[in-house]
């Protein structure tokens, strides 16, 4: 693994935080994620509602970039990792723990069709990991100018 972290970089930390990844793959595609850090790797849902597990079955590189820009605070923090994505089964537990970073506790308030039913009744679902062989978090923070 090549990980270079700048010093005090706290990027469990920073990867808890309900952000948008971009993820980039072969050509010229770039798409928002939501992602789940655990195990060292990045966890995203995909099934037929994407193009994305046929896009990795013809070439599996992906680059991923998760990075923050307050101008208030001036905090700019950016993670970017790069590896091969693999497809892997469907595991409800992991796929609801990734959802309650962004839709919150209560399933009971997430929109059923879309996330429920849609993501738990749909047997084209699978998640997709990358555990990064390259991965870059930097703090380029500056102290603003008020």
């Amino acid at each position: 693994m090549d990980w270079k972290l700048d010093p005090g970089f706290d990027l469990d930390g920073f990867l808890a935080r309900p952000l948008v990844a971009r993820l980039a793959t072969a050509g010229s595609t770039v798409r928002p994620i939501w992602f789940l850090w655990e195990e060292q790797a990045f966890w995203w849902l995909t099934g037929r509602w994407a193009r994305l597990a046929a896009m990795l079955e013809r070439d599996p590189e992906v680059a991923l970039v998760v990075d923050t820009c307050d101008l208030e605070t001036g905090e700019v923090l950016q993670v970017v990792a790069r590896e091969a994505a693999e497809v892997v089964p469907f595991d409800a537990d992991r796929a609801r723990r990734k959802l309650r970073r962004y839709l919150g506790p209560d399933e009971a308030a997430w929109d059923r069709e879309r996330f429920l039913e849609g993501t738990f009744g749909d047997p084209s679902a699978r998640l997709v990991r990358l555990a990064p062989r390259r991965l870059r978090a930097r703090d380029l923070s500056y102290r603003p100018a008020h």
